[in-house]
């Protein structure tokens, strides 16, 4: 029987006792979801076949890589739909906890729009213990949720959901670092399509972890493969966040995100891109209405050059 959605990722090596832990409770919670999700696991470093394996999941390791031997999203994202034909397809970061209401809420906007992209905000949470599927592990999760929880700023997202007939060309985005989940939300504006922010409706979880897989222990956002991701998505102007949505989910309906001032001269900013693809007149009415946000920025994306060119990632 073909499965309502595929879920897709690509973890980090199970090498590390805590990156281990995480993982397995994030993919324990995707097992909960039943059988009419399938889940795909892509990646072949260390211990990823094999915890695919002990879930019962699909493992593709023969995923394409960047020059420094990062996972490439587009090819993340073409395993991912090759698995079925299942009619709406997700990827989620393989450090997120998500619950039952997943499927309710994917039902609920897809009665309401044809193409569409589901979004959201997390919850960071510190987890040291195996997540156990068992009595009321919902309702006891979510009380330590919103207990010991923090609530991410509104920044990005770590999932992205959405019908088969979207997204069916993907950059090559590196996996991990920033800047791609933002061009999704952007994506989704310029075809026209509805960009919906999940939050009041789906809880998830972001197990916290620190950033030493990454080179030289660094945040991904101060990596030369976040700057090649900026660049492919087409510039700074393309990183879109959850307040650049179309549509909030609220009591199972669509509505219309709402118009604050910041939001209406965020829009009228971005009126050019979205509309006719003028990046050049965007990023004008970026200087002209935060000058000394642009000055910073010039600085930043100066020393990002720098970086890229020295990795040899330009232009891959």
């Amino acid at each position: 029987m073909t499965p309502y959605l595929t879920l897709f990722t690509a973890p980090k090596a199970f090498s590390d006792a805590h990156t281990s832990l995480i993982q397995h409770n994030a993919l324990r919670s995707w097992q909960a979801l039943g059988d009419s999700v399938a889940v795909v696991v892509i990646g072949e470093e260390e211990g990823i076949g094999d915890a695919a394996n002990s879930y019962g999941f699909s493992h593709r390791p023969d995923v394409r890589l960047n020059r420094l031997g990062t996972p490439l999203i587009s090819s993340i994202f073409e395993l991912g739909r090759q698995e079925n034909d299942s009619p709406f397809l997700a990827y989620v970061n393989a450090d997120i906890i998500l619950f039952p209401e997943t499927l309710d809420v994917i039902r609920a906007v897809a009665s309401q729009a044809e193409k569409f992209l589901m979004i959201g905000q997390r919850w960071d949470l510190e987890v040291l213990q195996p997540l156990a599927i068992e009595g009321d592990w919902v309702t006891n999760l979510k009380s330590v949720m919103h207990k010991e929880g923090r609530l991410h700023t509104r920044t990005g997202s770590d999932y992205f959901i959405f019908p088969r007939s979207c997204f069916r060309e993907i950059p090559d985005f590196t996996v991990g670092r920033a800047g791609w989940d933002n061009w999704m939300i952007y994506q989704a504006r310029r075809q026209g399509w509805k960009a919906v922010d999940c939050s009041a409706e789906l809880d998830i979880i972001h197990q916290d972890h620190d950033y030493r897989h990454l080179p030289e222990g660094k945040p991904h956002y101060r990596l030369p493969e976040t700057g090649e991701n900026i660049r492919l998505a087409g510039g700074r102007r393309t990183i879109f966040e959850l307040d650049d949505a179309t549509h909030r989910l609220v009591d199972g309906k669509l509505k219309p995100m709402l118009l604050t001032w910041t939001r209406f001269w965020r829009e009228l900013q971005n009126a050019p891109l979205l509309k006719s693809d003028n990046y050049a007149l965007t990023q004008r009415l970026f200087q002209l209405f935060h000058p000394r946000k642009a000055r910073v920025e010039r600085a930043k994306q100066a020393e990002m050059d720098r970086k890229l060119t020295e990795s040899g990632l330009g232009g891959n």
